[in-house]
C-alpha cells in the first residue's frame, strides 16, 4: 500500500510540474524576444552615443589646434612689433630718442591690447565649443539612457505577461 501512495503522489507531483513547464516556456519565448530586442535597441543607442561622442570630441580637438594657432600668431606679431620698437629706438638720434620711446611705448600698448583681444577671442570660441561638445555628449548620454529604460520596461511587460 505504502508503494502504490509513493507511487500516486510521485505521479501527482510529475504531473504538476509537467504543467507548470509547458505554461513557462511561451511566457520564457516573449521574454527572451522582448529580452533581445532590448539588447539590440540599446546597443544601437550605445553605438550612435559613442559616434557624438567622437564627433564632438573632433570638434574640440580642431578647436584646440585653431586656438593654439591664433594665440601664436597673435603673439609673433606682438613680438614683431616689439622688436621693432626696440631697433627705432636704438637707432634715434640721442635728442630724438625720449620722443621715439615715447612713441614706442604708445605703439607697444596698442600692439598688446590687439594681442590680447584676439587670444581672448580664441580662448572664448575654444570654451564655447567644448561647452557644446559637452553638451551633446550628455544628450547622447540621456538619450541612450531613455532607450535601456524603454528596454528594460518592455522586458518586464513581457515577462509580466505569463
Amino acid at each position: 500500500m505504502n508503494k502504490l501512495i509513493a507511487t500516486l503522489i510521485a505521479g501527482l507531483l510529475a504531473t504538476a510540474a509537467n504543467a507548470q513547464t509547458t505554461a513557462t516556456p511561451a511566457a520564457t519565448k516573449a521574454v527572451v524576444k522582448a529580452e533581445a530586442e532590448a539588447e539590440k535597441d540599446i546597443a544601437k543607442a550605445e553605438e550612435k552615443e559613442a559616434k557624438v561622442a567622437a564627433k564632438a570630441d573632433e570638434r574640440v580637438r580642431e578647436a584646440v589646434a585653431d586656438a593654439n594657432e591664433k594665440r601664436s600668431k597673435a603673439h609673433a606679431k606682438a613680438v614683431e612689433a616689439h622688436n621693432d620698437a626696440v631697433e627705432k629706438v636704438a637707432k634715434a638720434d640721442p635728442e630724438d630718442r625720449a620722443k621715439v620711446a615715447a612713441k614706442a611705448q604708445e605703439k607697444l600698448a596698442d600692439v598688446n591690447l590687439k594681442t590680447d583681444r584676439k587670444m581672448i577671442k580664441a580662448d572664448e570660441k575654444l570654451l564655447k565649443t567644448q561647452v557644446d561638445a559637452a553638451a551633446d555628449k550628455a544628450t547622447a548620454a540621456a538619450k541612450t539612457e531613455a532607450v535601456r529604460a524603454e528596454a528594460m520596461a518592455e522586458v518586464h511587460q513581457a515577462a509580466a505577461k505569463k
